[in-house]
């Protein structure tokens, strides 16, 4: 495994397969390359199910030992399996995350071609205001999570994105995920620096103080040293990379961008290297030279980190004041 210069092995590696996408969620930091109703074959941009399984087969003489697909919204793109099949050849834990939105027909195949699990992007409970944000239907993502525990793609995490709109649906996303078998719930830190609007974030201080105080257990995962919540049966991690430089000391991930670019950090994109049209033995330094160079965004690239300013945004107490009660 190759190490940077903090010690921070690198063990996972994200790959964009795409920019598109059939959502307009608010919070995006991605124009994309325009809207799509329905998956189709690849863009002339994006990386080719060949030049997908050949990074992936890199990445594991280096070490790596999970892949997952991101977008964009990875379910666009109509040979979906063909990269999961690719990939596992090379790499077998693989996963994606994804909208959720055509999931449902696809989930049985993509198990079948060797997915592993799946992060399925759901801000609220409500449709009126799930499709606000998100700028798509709700129920068609409930149908593919229910598709994805039915043929076992689990554990399937929710993932909330926490701003001012949906602070409040904390709550009820944890109780949603307490009473399904087979879910998690990931709360993620709007991050104003990639999209703007400062203003819609929220105390995430304040989250974690929430999270400690109504838990029925915190535990403390060993990867990227993340506290996990258990409220009962509902499992719940915050990430907080935010002016947070514990956070950045534990990353131990690369990206691949859907034009085939290796990066070493998903905030900065002055560190891109080309990958198309190297040979094996070039594309092995462009490894080691993402790897071996790259430094934690926060208490490394940006040292400057002001004190926390609480918006004095709160959440709601829970049902019993302690927790969420557990129902089937």
């Amino acid at each position: 495994m190759l190490t940077d210069s903090f010690g921070r092995g690198v063990t996972d590696i994200r790959i964009s397969v795409t920019k598109r996408c059939n959502f307009g969620c608010v919070y995006c930091h991605d124009e994309g390359l325009g809207p799509i109703a329905r998956p189709r074959a690849a863009h002339g941009e994006e990386l080719t199910v060949s030049e997908v399984g050949r990074l992936v087969a890199v990445a594991r003489e280096f070490g790596i030992r999970s892949v997952k697909f991101t977008g964009g919204e990875p379910l666009v793109r109509e040979d979906l399996e063909a990269l999961t099949a690719a990939t596992v050849r090379q790499i077998p834990d693989v996963s994606i995350t994804t909208n959720g939105s055509m999931l449902a027909a696809r989930a049985e195949g993509l198990r079948d071609a060797g997915l592993k699990r799946v992060n399925v992007s759901m801000d609220s409970m409500d449709p009126e205001q799930f499709r606000s944000i998100r700028g798509g239907a709700l129920a068609p993502v409930l149908r593919g999570v229910r598709e994805a525990l039915r043929v076992g793609l689990t554990p399937v995490k929710i993932n909330l994105v926490v701003f001012r709109s949906t602070l409040a649906n904390i709550p009820a996303m944890i109780e949603f995920v307490g009473r399904t078998e087979g879910l998690k719930l990931q709360l993620i830190q709007f991050m104003p620096e990639l999209v703007h609007h400062r203003e819609w974030g929220v105390d995430i201080a304040s989250v974690r103080r929430w999270l400690e105080e109504n838990a029925t257990t915190v535990l403390v995962r060993e990867m990227h040293h993340r506290r996990v919540y258990r409220f009962d049966r509902a499992e719940v991690e915050l990430v907080d990379p935010v002016y947070n430089p514990d956070f950045c000391a534990n990353c131990h991930r690369i990206r691949v961008t859907h034009k085939g670019e290796l990066k070493g950090c998903l905030n900065r994109n002055d560190d891109l290297v080309p990958t198309r049209g190297l040979d094996d033995a070039a594309l092995r330094a462009a490894f080691r030279s993402v790897i071996t160079t790259r430094v934690p965004y926060y208490g490394g690239f940006i040292t400057d980190i002001p004190a926390a300013e609480p918006t004095g945004a709160s959440l709601p107490m829970l049902p019993d004041s302690r927790r969420v009660p557990a129902t089937d």
